[in-house]
């Protein structure tokens, strides 16, 4: 394969070939276009061997390669890919493979990774995202313990004393954590609540759909939530959702892939916010969630948007960051 910065192309090379047919020296012709004179009759001897398809890339791949897994050993190795679910390591263990080969042999007919696939079927999780923002928005909700005045373990440590009498103290509860996030630009909005209740995350829809219209996802077309009784047959999230326009979606049972973008910022949400740093208590955490909430949308790169944050692909009208 040619590289980027590569002297010949496919049209340099035909150059290559009129100038020197048309009586030049080739060496001549090799100094005006930058390259050594073997490189010059490598695609002579090409063209006059082949024509015009002698000037077009090949694949660097060898003709022969006699060190190659056999046939046989490769089967095997899919065989147990695609009845054990076995990784590398374990499948080199089994065949007495060392596990790069193993990979090789994988990467080489294409398997998918573990992690893409649903481990009781053994099928690829299908990955999809909603073409335009506001046609789908997830909601769901983290349930964080509360931190005790004075900071928890994470500040005094798991052998603390200060842990030990809080252990053995009334429990500090809960906290909750109402998440939305639009499917197509990643954008999301949070709020900290004592509880789950139906009123609680109804209210909490509403400010949220307020909130994504200032960030310019200005409506609503589907809400996709778990199957809780609070979602599901709720009278006033129903409401709610009439009131925004939207209309009801629930995830599938068993299946957390349904709801993926959310689950994937509860993560987020918990490795960069909520255990990013110790807290003295809950009102110190609850501080820092906006500002986590502002990086996430306006400055944090996303894998999922080419390294772009959420906000540029609100009204790109160019598809500049697509």
């Amino acid at each position: 394969m040619f590289r980027r910065n590569a002297r010949l192309t496919v049209h340099g090379r035909r150059l290559l070939v009129e100038r020197v047919t048309a009586g030049r020296p080739v060496a001549h012709v090799c100094a005006e276009m930058g390259i050594s004179r073997a490189t010059g009759h490598k695609w002579l001897d090409r063209y006059r061997c082949e024509g015009d398809a002698g000037l077009a890339d090949r694949s660097s791949r060898p003709h022969r390669s006699p060190a190659r897994t056999p046939h046989e050993t490769e089967q095997r190795i899919l065989d147990l890919r695609r009845n054990r679910r076995l990784g590398p390591a374990r499948i080199g263990g089994i065949l007495g493979l060392h596990a790069s080969t193993v990979h090789h042999v994988l990467t080489r007919h294409r398997m998918p990774k573990l992690a893409w696939l649903d481990r009781p079927s053994g099928q690829p999780i299908r990955r999809y995202e909603r073409d335009r923002p506001g046609e789908l928005l997830h909601v769901d909700v983290k349930k964080l313990g509360r931190i005790r005045d004075g900071g928890g373990w994470r500040v005094h440590g798991r052998d603390s004393l200060e842990r030990r009498r809080a252990r053995h103290g009334s429990r500090a509860g809960y906290d909750y954590v109402h998440c939305a996030i639009d499917d197509h630009t990643r954008l999301a909005y949070a709020e900290i609540h004592p509880d789950e209740t139906a009123t609680t995350c109804a209210a909490f829809l509403r400010r949220a759909t307020a909130a994504l219209a200032e960030l310019g996802i200005h409506h609503i077309e589907r809400v996709m939530t778990d199957n809780a009784m609070a979602y599901r047959r709720s009278h006033a999230w129903h409401t709610a959702l009439s009131d925004i326009g939207a209309q009801p979606r629930f995830t599938r049972r068993y299946r957390p892939q349904t709801n993926g973008k959310a689950e994937r910022f509860d993560r987020t949400l918990t490795e960069e916010w909520a255990y990013a740093q110790p807290f003295t208590n809950s009102a110190h955490r609850a501080q820092a969630l906006p500002g986590f909430l502002h990086h996430y949308n306006h400055h944090r790169t996303h894998t999922a948007l080419n390294g772009h944050p959420p906000i540029t692909r609100v009204n790109n009208l160019t598809g500049h960051y697509n």
